[in-house]
This record gives structure tokens, C-alpha cells and sequence, in this order.
């Protein structure tokens, strides 16, 4: 499939702004997806093509915070277990159940979620006191699992939910938060890579030249979340949770 170059630049730029936001906060698909299907590229080309670029992307953020010593490992790994686990179930929920259930609960949701993490006072601080070995497994095992749900049934917004959720229930600090996601996020974007790669639903020419973008906007923003901290990832999670919204919305009264 052949583009114009009006539109590998569109592409481009979307594909560096997704990159940007989601190596803060998660959620840059819903920046990056509409822009393939905007230039023509039909869905499942779209998704694995996003896949591809992403996958890189995620893995030149997640190296950047590893060797800045942000990345909780034995959290991550636990947790990723629990999204392999979760993210079929999800899938299959989503096969027997109307996604506008779902709908109906995010629409209502998200904005509380928002305003929670606005008005939060000491949002992304780490908890101070060490917690029990069995207790941090079990947790991140939940959340692993019930955000793998998630994204195997819906999908946006999961790397914001779970960066949100090993803040608050784990009490990871929130670049460290942000870090341990990005482990998580590699394991299923790779893993869905391979089924699309295998029905032969990646277009590789135009993704190799997005991941370059992917890449630049992904080194940016990881090193702007380790720069700023807290004060960069509270604006950027607004900005995705409003993205989320704005999806829903658009899928609900115009889909």
C-alpha cells in the first residue's frame, strides 16, 4: 500500500505525539490509531501496522527508564503474567457482552477519576513503608490481571489505568509507575504483533518508517516524565483520560 507524502506526514506527526504522550502516560493509541484509518489504511492493517511502530516505541521508553533505575521488576513481571491471563478473558467477554455496558461505566467513570487526580495533593509521591512480599505479589497480580481484562475487552486507556493503579495500590512513585507499565505494555503489544504479523495484517514499509517516529517521540517524552515528574504526568494524564472520553463518545452518539 503506497501513501501521499501529505499524508506519511500526517502519520508522522501523530505517530511522534503518540509516542510523546503514552512514554508519560499511556493512552498515545487514541492519538495514533485514528490517523491510520484517517489516511485510508484499513482497520486490522491499521491496529498491526500501530502495533509494530508501538512495540519499538514502548521498548526505547521502557529501556530509558530501566536505566534510570525506574522500573519496579519483580512487580512488573507478576503483573504481565496477570495480563497474559486476563487479556484473553477480556477478549472473549467482549465476544459475549455489547461494549456499551463498558461505555456507559467510563463515560461516568473517567471524569471522576480526573478530578481525583487533579485535586490529589500528593499525587505520584511513593509510599514510604515497605510492602509484605506476599501482599505487593498479589496486588500486582490484580492489576495486572483486571487491567489485562480491560485491554483485551476495550483497550484505550489501559497503560493509564494501570500506571494509575500501581501509584495508588502499590504505592509505586509515579515515574516508577510509569516505568513498571511500559514492561507490561511491551509483553501484549508484542504479543499481539505476532498474531497480526502471522495473518499477515502489518504493513512493514509503512510501519518501519513510523517507528523511527515512535522512537524520537517516545525518547522525548520518557525523558521528559524523568525530568518533571509528577507535574508533566498530571497534565498528560488528563490530556489521555479526555482522549478516552472523547472515543467513547464519539462510538456511543456518532458510531
Amino acid at each position: 500500500m503506497e501513501l501521499e507524502l501529505s499524508q506519511m506526514l500526517i502519520l508522522f506527526a501523530c505517530v511522534f505525539l503518540g509516542g510523546l504522550v503514552d512514554s508519560i502516560a499511556g493512552g498515545g493509541g487514541l492519538i495514533t490509531l485514528p490517523a491510520y484509518y484517517a489516511v485510508g489504511i484499513p482497520a486490522h492493517m491499521a491496529l498491526g501496522t500501530n502495533k509494530f511502530a508501538n512495540s519499538i516505541g514502548t521498548l526505547t521508553a521502557l529501556l530509558r527508564f530501566l536505566k534510570e533505575g525506574q522500573i519496579n521488576i519483580k512487580v512488573a513481571m507478576v503483573a504481565a503474567l496477570g495480563a497474559l491471563v486476563g487479556s484473553p478473558l477480556g477478549a472473549q467477554l467482549a465476544m459475549a457482552l455489547d461494549e456499551k455496558y463498558l461505555n456507559y461505566i467510563l463515560l461516568l467513570a473517567v471524569p471522576v477519576i480526573a478530578v481525583l487526580v487533579l485535586r490529589k495533593k500528593d499525587f505520584g509521591r511513593e509510599r514510604q513503608e515497605e510492602m509484605p512480599l506476599l501482599r505487593s505479589v498479589l496486588l500486582a497480580a490484580m492489576v495486572g490481571f483486571g487491567t489485562g481484562m480491560y485491554d483485551g475487552f476495550f483497550g484505550p486507556g489501559a497503560g493509564t489505568f494501570m500506571t494509575l493503579l500501581f501509584n495508588s495500590v502499590l504505592g509505586l512513585g509515579i515515574i516508577k509507575a510509569c516505568g513498571t507499565t511500559k514492561v507490561v505494555n511491551l509483553a501484549s503489544n508484542v504479543g499481539a504483533l505476532i498474531t497480526y504479523g502471522m495473518n499477515g495484517n502489518v504493513l512493514v514499509g509503512i510501519g518501519i518508517k513510523c517507528t523511527i517516529f515512535a522512537i524520537l517521540g517516545s525518547w522525548v517524552g520518557s525523558g521528559l516524565a524523568l525530568k518533571n515528574g509528577a507535574k508533566i504526568v498530571r497534565p498528560i494524564m488528563i490530556v489521555a483520560m479526555l482522549l478516552l472520553l472523547l472515543k467513547i463518545a464519539s462510538d456511543m452518539f456518532l458510531g
